[in-house]
């Protein structure tokens, strides 16, 4: 079934992505942007495939802790009021918000999130996944893959760790702010899986990121 829902998602990103423009919060469809969504879309297709056995034990430890599954019409309405939420509460901050079917995909870049070759969260963005955390506890019923990405310089080794180092900041602060452990899981892709040219310094700033991609709680 997951196999079937990352082809879906693939699918429907090379047609369309909408997104909020960081800087002025309104909703656009632009190249960069949809070529964003494309490079998010191929991390989110890949955890999706890693991350089979990992969506089994987060489904089952949250249904044994009494998180309450979702089930037909009640995914897309709870999914719905979640993105909304989340795109009031990040307007501005540069974390976009794109929606994938049920998934929805939070986008940090790197030069918000992290000082060069640092895996440590700047303080000044503490504000921001503050509010991505009030958002997640709210909207408990959800799966949370925590997804690092670099640009290409340096070596793959290196950049593997960072990005792995970087998911695993974000997803620990999440967690000092309530966010249960159980719903979230970590990855670090690297240089793999780029949204933008590594030959300039802005494809490279671009490529630098780390992205949220929660997915509903189903059986």
């Amino acid at each position: 079934m997951n196999i079937l829902r990352s082809v879906g998602i693939s699918s429907l990103l090379l047609v369309t992505a909408c997104t909020t423009n960081p800087y002025t919060g309104e909703e656009q469809a632009s190249n960069a942007a949809k070529g964003a969504a494309i490079g998010a879309a191929a991390g989110a297709v890949i955890g999706v495939l890693t991350g089979d056995d990992a969506d089994e034990r987060r489904k089952n430890a949250m249904i044994g802790a009494g998180v309450g599954a979702l089930g037909g019409a009640a995914v897309g309405a709870y999914m719905d009021a979640q993105e909304a939420k989340l795109r009031e509460q990040l307007r501005g901050t540069g974390v976009s918000v794109t929606r994938l079917g049920d998934d929805i995909v939070l986008n940090m870049p790197g030069n918000v999130t992290f000082d060069v070759n640092q895996s440590a969260v700047k303080s000044n963005f503490y504000p921001v996944l503050n509010s991505v955390g009030l958002v997640l506890k709210e909207y408990n019923k959800t799966l949370i893959d925590v997804n690092g990405h670099t640009d290409s310089t340096g070596t793959v080794e290196y950049n593997m760790e960072l990005s792995h180092r970087r998911a695993r900041s974000v997803a620990d602060y999440l967690e000092t702010r309530g966010v249960a452990s159980e719903r979230i899981f970590t990855q670090g892709f690297g240089p793999h899986y780029p949204v933008a040219d590594n030959a300039t310094a802005e494809g490279r700033q671009l490529n630098r990121r780390v992205e949220l991609i929660l997915k509903p709680l189903t059986r």
